[in-house]
């Protein structure tokens, strides 16, 4: 009897340090895993520029693209890429510089390898999905190699498709930083407002959604894909029957014509609103003139390098303005966007 005390005793011990080791090695195993958050990211992607400000990731930020440049801070981070396409120039003329450089096998951006060896990163975030809009992802594989920098640098190539996509990148880079907890809630305030705006569209009947085409680029004409389709569909609006979910795509105004669209909307990838104007203002395409929407003004430009085709946080501002157009008089415009005469114009 006087034994037992003593040998549950010791059993005591035994099992209190285990759990005693148990919970400093969970301790141990949190603080690595915090440790092994990135802390040195290169963003070479606006979108993914703008997801890493969203969940407040922005001081981690080192280095951008020459194209990131929302938020305003971001322009006083050092670039890490360049063209070699001049985007000042008329839509037609960059067309044929892009195609140019991809027959000859030229590249359309190069990275700073310099910087990159310079700035040591441990992750460095890219694309996947387009070889002209951004640098391509092999390019980026043989930059970090290049600088020396693989074994301490992930990559992480995005490669969205819809809107979803794009909430699923963002969880995605939040868990990878160490953020998921917050990355959650914003994520669930933009699908709140994506549940507004389709709330406020299934009240609209379908033969009150307009034809609505959306043009990506202007000359040659591109009909907008990706997630544009998703988008309109979302807003309240009918989209061509030869319109994909896929990649945009080349199309002539023939093609629209057979459509005869009520609506049109300009959102020209990487050019403003004030680009976006002076493009449509050259086109004099007869059946483009002949189109539904010209004779009755229902055409709008807008900011097509901060909405629409940045893959980011803005595509809700986007969904919310593209709503707003199709739909004023039952949906507001949009309490997030800038002002009006920034971020979309009706054209006379």
């Amino acid at each position: 009897m006087t034994d037992t005390p003593a040998i549950f005793s010791d059993w005591s011990r035994c099992v209190l340090w285990q759990i005693i080791k148990g919970i400093f090695a969970g301790v141990i195993d949190l603080e690595n895993s915090v440790m092994k958050s990135p802390t040195r990211i290169v963003s070479l992607l606006p979108s993914a520029t703008e997801m890493l400000y969203a969940l407040g990731l922005g001081d981690r930020v080192v280095a951008v693209s020459h194209a990131c440049d929302s938020p305003p801070e971001v322009c006083k981070k050092p670039k890490a890429t360049i063209s070699h396409i001049d985007d000042s120039r008329q839509s037609a003329d960059i067309d044929s510089a892009v195609q140019q450089r991809l027959v000859a096998g030229n590249p359309l951006y190069d990275i700073d390898i310099a910087l990159l060896e310079k700035l040591s990163p441990d992750l460095v975030i890219t694309q996947s999905k387009c070889a002209v809009c951004a640098i391509e992802y092999s390019d980026v594989m043989t930059a970090v190699a290049r600088a020396g920098v693989s074994d301490s640098a992930s990559i992480l190539a995005l490669q969205p498709h819809s809107l979803d996509d794009v909430f699923d990148d963002m969880l995605h880079i939040a868990r990878v930083c160490g953020v998921a907890p917050f990355a959650k809630y914003v994520v669930h305030s933009l699908r709140e407002r994506v549940n507004r705006i389709q709330c406020n569209v299934d009240l609209i009947p379908h033969e009150s959604r307009p034809r609505t085409a959306l043009i990506e680029w202007i000359d040659p004409i591109m009909i907008a894909g990706n997630w544009m389709p998703e988008m309109l569909r979302l807003a309240g609006g009918r989209g061509p029957d030869f319109e994909t979910s896929g990649k945009s795509h080349f199309i002539t105004w023939e093609d629209i014509s057979t459509f005869d669209p009520e609506i049109v909307i300009f959102c020209p990838c990487g050019f403003d609103l004030q680009r976006a104007c002076e493009e449509v203002k050259s086109l004099h395409d007869p059946i483009f003139r002949s189109l539904h929407a010209v004779h009755h003004g229902a055409m709008y430009a807008v900011d097509g390098n901060a909405y629409f085709n940045r893959s980011g946080p803005r595509l809700v501002d986007s969904l919310e303005i593209l709503a707003h157009l199709l739909h004023p008089q039952q949906i507001g415009p949009p309490e997030f966007a800038p002002p009006i005469n920034t971020a979309w114009s009706r054209l006379v």
